[in-house]
């Protein structure tokens, strides 16, 4: 995204003579929010690009001229992109696959290349390069804070060939060990859990309420009322209570990651025999 727009707000704060605390302040926001809508990581909502206009006295022009991100996921999924980019915390739980935001360019174009209805490869390459964008919000070392919730059918399940996954794996495991991540594992073991039938995000915001996102076949809603928000915590704390631990759970997904690199080495006799078969 062209950082036009934040660079002309940085501008006309610095000519009202504002920090970014001030200007905060003045549009009832938080410095932070400024901050990252100044360096091109966000964009404002109507809302608040409103507020910055009284703030600064611009008239209209913020709320106006808002950038028009172009953006290829699935319609029900927009608004839930854009309160991502807001969120100072998000949890996941996913039951399939690799959340989004945590997927490889090889293993995120397996999943959309076997998307169904199939789209052309000129959308695939567009909805890739989306997925790879929402993947940027973790180059922040601190913000968004970010947990993963697996069922292990995510590390089971082989998406892209045994190459393929062991990459991820190995990418989820070294986000969580250099704390960028936490990454919990719910084990086959443990049977039945109070997530088992659900794609499932929460997000906290410095300025508004915790919603959550429930996502399934060819539709996803956003949850916003509290009593709702906070039954779907509920369910998340219960299940990630009964997750392996983090150390356990990297040592899963680097032995995992291990497995998958031994079957897909050509000298492997398992996949010699398999061959053979063919």
């Amino acid at each position: 995204m062209s950082n036009i727009y934040g660079d002309w707000l940085k501008e006309q704060r610095e000519t009202a003579g504002l920090t970014q605390q001030q200007l905060a302040d003045r549009a009832i926001m938080t410095r932070s929010h400024i901050a990252h809508i100044e360096a091109g990581r966000r964009v404002p909502s109507k809302h608040d690009a409103q507020r910055l206009d009284r703030a600064l006295g611009t008239g209209n022009v913020l709320s106006s001229f808002l950038p028009q991100e172009e953006v290829a996921v699935a319609d029900y999924f927009e608004s839930a992109l854009q309160l991502e980019k807001q969120a100072v915390m998000i949890r996941e739980f996913a039951l399939s696959f690799v959340p989004g935001i945590l997927q490889t360019k090889r293993y995120a174009r397996a999943v959309l290349t076997t998307s169904f209805p199939r789209v052309s490869e000129e959308e695939r390459d567009r909805r890739l390069v989306t997925r790879l964008e929402r993947a940027k919000l973790l180059d922040d070392p601190e913000t968004p804070v970010f947990w993963a919730l697996l069922d292990e059918a995510v590390l089971r399940r082989q998406i892209g060939g045994p190459d393929v996954m062991a990459e991820q794996l190995n990418h989820l495991a070294g986000l969580g060990e250099i704390g960028r991540i936490q990454v919990h594992v719910l084990p086959f073991a443990l049977g039945v859990h109070p997530l088992l039938s659900n794609m499932l995000t929460l997000m906290w915001f410095e300025d508004q309420p915790a919603m959550a996102y429930g996502e399934g076949l060819f539709m996803g809603k956003i949850h916003d009322a509290p009593a709702v928000v906070q039954e779907v915590q509920h369910r998340y704390d219960f299940a990630l209570g009964n997750a392996l631990p983090l150390k356990e759970s990297l040592a899963l997904l680097r032995a995992t990651a291990r497995d998958y690199e031994r079957h897909d080495r050509p000298n492997n006799p398992e996949r010699r025999g398999a061959e053979g078969l063919a």
